[in-house]
């Protein structure tokens, strides 16, 4: 069986620029066209890899399972194939790898496979920005706040 390479972790996002990529994919996903194109020029030719950086939190935990026992099986392998293949698709593809292809993926990822019959894109779109926020400010505490 080969090594399953995709179920290292990912190294947490910063703050900002997990609020700079939701923030673009929450406009996309809403049709308000005019905040996503100012989302784009204010964060710049980074958001490119900031929206990949999300897809990949999205789309890996999801594709990289294990079975019943924790062991990784001939299954797991081929669910990290396909997740893989997914972004490499984003990363490389012509039609999806631009910003808008991008946060259409992540939304119908989102709304296919981590929402039942559909439901709330925006809802869960909010959960995991606020499970990558979480993340990004334990990891980088010198952003957080003071009240």
């Amino acid at each position: 069986m080969p090594e399953n390479t995709v179920t290292a972790p990912l190294t947490p996002m910063e703050p900002e620029d997990i609020a700079d990529a939701f923030a673009y994919i929450r406009a996309w996903q809403a049709g308000d066209i005019d905040t996503a194109c100012a989302v784009a020029d204010d964060t710049g030719p980074e958001l490119h890899r900031l929206l990949l950086d999300v897809a990949a939190r999205v789309i890996i935990p999801i594709t990289a399972v294990d079975d019943h026992d924790g062991e990784p099986c001939e299954h797991s392998f081929l669910a990290a194939a396909i997740g893989q293949l997914l972004l490499e698709l984003l990363c490389h593809g012509v039609c999806l790898g631009g910003l808008p292809g991008i946060a259409d993926t992540i939304t119908r990822f989102t709304e296919n496979i981590l929402t039942e019959d559909h439901g709330d894109v925006a809802d869960v779109l909010r959960q995991l920005e606020a499970a990558g926020m979480k993340q990004a400010m334990e990891t980088h505490p010198a952003h957080r706040t003071t009240a």
